[in-house]
């Protein structure tokens, strides 16, 4: 089956000015499949967009299928940055005669793209696709650090498994989906008051980091280390304000401001690990004005200049562009081990496999602040260290 069987093709004046675009603006240079389906070959492209026309499971938010052509819109009247972009926008995949239907059609293109070295970009349709999206994984047979970006868990306790996956509890599928492909799962921006305290029991016992918007207060640059730890992201749209994205059916009054959510876009896009990433819950039937569509396609003009902006400095590799630093815990029963990268100044922390678990590996290498490096250096042991020591247990 080819990958064209998924798609419809855009309709070039749903997304085109009367007077056509300049030929630096990203509508001039992103290849639209509108008639012939464009050839995949290595090397072609780097990042695809493509569009889900489904919102049956979106909670409280119908309408939000309609939403990859109001920001397809937006986003071609930007200009190209300093560098040269290889964007292909495969369409829309369209609703399958079950939503189990559109997320094997999901989970199948985004493998394939990956297996492609493309980086999938999915706008639209609810956030139950993110299970779909988390599938192709399975498809890979990778293990996958997932990063949420949302206000709430997504974990419905009243929802049974056997029940079709929702918005409110795609999270119940993906942590208990067999064979278990999730390593970490990390949640940006929850606001506490719409998370219950079994809800936090339950990312505290399996060892998950969680993270309050009051986290990022002031210093967005928290979030850098945990994104740069994906593999695949979530992005749902209500985890931004209303006053800045009032396009959703489920939009509250607090939330990251706009030029924040951009900025955790430029981090994603510039996360070497980063493999795909989903924009969910964009209702344009609640936009005004077209703002939260201008918004989107400046978080996606951001992850395009973040990508392109890549350091490729993943740990070691060489080993000359790196520094080492030891600290030793006060009671001296660890001596923990950080790598420092001399060109982007970005740090991580090596956490040792158990004895017998390792493999041909002996550590693993999370992301991490020199914050925890100063905890060490006191004699303390990071947060960080011990949450991914028993996931590796």
């Amino acid at each position: 089956m080819s990958l064209a069987d998924f798609f419809s093709p855009v309709n070039k004046s749903n997304i085109s000015p009367k007077q056509g675009f300049y030929t630096s603006q990203l509508g001039s240079l992103v290849e639209v499949y509108t008639h012939e389906f464009p050839d995949l070959e290595a090397g072609t492209f780097d990042i695809a967009l493509i569009g889900v026309l489904d919102d049956r499971n979106a909670e409280n938010n119908q309408g939000c299928a309609l939403g990859p052509d109001y920001i397809r819109e937006k986003f071609y009247m930007l200009y190209e940055g300093p560098y040269h972009t290889k964007i292909v926008d495969l369409g829309n995949i369209k609703a399958g005669a079950s939503v189990a239907d559109t997320y094997i059609a999901v989970k199948l293109v985004v493998a394939e793209l990956v297996k492609k070295n493309i980086l999938p970009v999915i706008l639209g349709g609810g956030q139950d696709i993110t299970y779909a999206q988390y599938m192709a994984y399975e498809e890979l047979e990778q293990k996958v650090d997932l990063v949420v970006i949302d206000s709430h868990f997504d974990l419905d306790e009243s929802e049974e498994n056997t029940v079709a996956t929702k918005s409110t509890a795609y999270l119940n599928k993906i942590f208990l989906h067999e064979p278990n492909y999730l390593f970490n799962f990390s949640n940006i921006g929850y606001q506490t008051y719409f998370v219950s305290q079994d809800s936090l029991r339950v990312m505290e016992k399996l060892y998950f980091d969680v993270n309050r918007l009051g986290d990022f207060t002031g210093n967005m640059s928290v979030a850098e280390p945990i994104i740069r730890n994906a593999n695949m992201i979530s992005f749902d749209i209500s985890a931004i304000r209303s006053a800045d994205a009032c396009a959703n059916g489920n939009a509250t009054p607090n939330g990251f401001y706009g030029e924040e959510a951009c900025q955790l876009c430029r981090y994603a896009g510039m996360n070497d690990k980063l493999t795909s990433i989903g924009f969910y819950e964009f209702n344009p039937a609640y936009d005004q004005n077209g703002q939260t569509a201008v918004l989107l396609s400046q978080m996606l003009w951001y992850f395009v200049d973040g990508f392109y902006n890549r350091k490729k400095d993943f740990p070691l590799q060489p080993k000359s562009q790196y520094l080492i630093y030891r600290a030793s815990l006060k009671d001296n029963t660890h001596e923990l081990i950080f790598v420092k990268s001399k060109k982007t100044d970005r740090w991580w922390m090596q956490v040792p496999y158990p004895s017998g678990l390792s493999g041909n590996e002996r550590y693993h290498l999370v992301p991490c602040r020199y914050e925890d490096y100063q905890v060490a250096v006191a004699g303390e042991m990071p947060d960080l260290w011990w949450k991914t020591y028993q996931k590796l247990s």
